[in-house]
């Protein structure tokens, strides 16, 4: 645990929320700004900062909630879809620094956009530009 994470504090029971699912090693809960209605945070309740940050049983436990929660969250609140999606790092957006899953429900016409929209300008890539970052990833 960190003793300055919000989420470490929810985890502790020291700040309230609304709690939806919680097992051992994860806990979801509403997003207290919510960008939809069911907007869900899912959390391992050990404290990691980022994704890479998780053990192989953590991330497993993490991301086997998010996927029985997901098509839940959606059906419960009339949802036509989900974005769930990981701001990891500030650069992408990570406010509180404890890795945590975003189910976002979406809804037909909501002004909403994809993932893909996050990313701002696409880059120009060559396909031996392309090759190279497989390469250097796949090693």
């Amino acid at each position: 645990m960190s003793d300055d994470c919000i989420f470490c504090s929810i985890v502790d029971g020291e700040i309230p929320a609304r709690i939806v699912h919680e097992t051992d090693d994860v806990v979801a809960f509403l997003d207290a700004n919510p960008l939809a209605r069911g907007h869900t945070l899912v959390i391992p309740k050990t404290h990691a900062q980022h994704v890479g940050d998780l053990d192989d049983d953590l991330a497993a436990a993490l991301f086997a909630a998010v996927t029985e929660l997901t098509p839940h969250v959606q059906s419960t609140v009339g949802a036509d879809g989900a974005n769930v999606g990981i701001n990891d790092g500030e650069a992408a957006g990570q406010e509180v620094p404890h890795a945590h899953v975003h189910i976002i429900p979406r809804f037909e016409g909501d002004g909403g956009a994809p993932l893909h929209a996050v990313g701002g300008e696409r880059p120009d890539l060559s396909d031996d530009e392309l090759d190279a970052v497989a390469d250097a990833i796949a090693e």
